[in-house]
């Protein structure tokens, strides 16, 4: 069963750096689209980042120019790194995995911007 974990979460300052990390495991690193998706209190889930097993990669328009995804598949992971971090950028970010037709989420890392 495949298990995807997020880890670099924390607390940073407005304009400051976290990257994100999600493992993939239980499952060879195979997918078609791995996407980070964030949610703060009381919004819906929005897709931040995602890139295909292609590489080709899409940002949503308010993370464009500050934020990469990336993967390492010796690692089987995926990460965000995110930069020039303002505070409505805090929520919840999840790792998404699409296989086969097939959804997996992982259990969320909370990112705090403030001062």
């Amino acid at each position: 069963q495949v298990r995807l974990v997020e880890s670099g979460g924390g607390l940073v300052q407005p304009g400051g750096s976290l990257r994100l990390s999600c493992v993939v495991s239980g499952s060879i690193f195979s997918f078609n689209r791995m996407g980070w998706y964030r949610q703060a209190p009381g919004t819906q889930r929005e897709l931040v980042a995602a890139i295909t097993s292609s590489g080709s990669t899409n940002y949503a328009d308010f993370v464009k120019g500050r934020f990469t995804i990336s993967t390492d598949n010796a690692k089987s992971t995926v990460y965000l790194q995110m930069n020039s971090l303002k505070p409505e950028d805090t929520a919840v970010y999840y790792c998404h995995r699409l296989y086969g037709g097939y959804g997996s989420w992982g259990q969320g890392t909370q990112v705090t911007v403030s001062s």
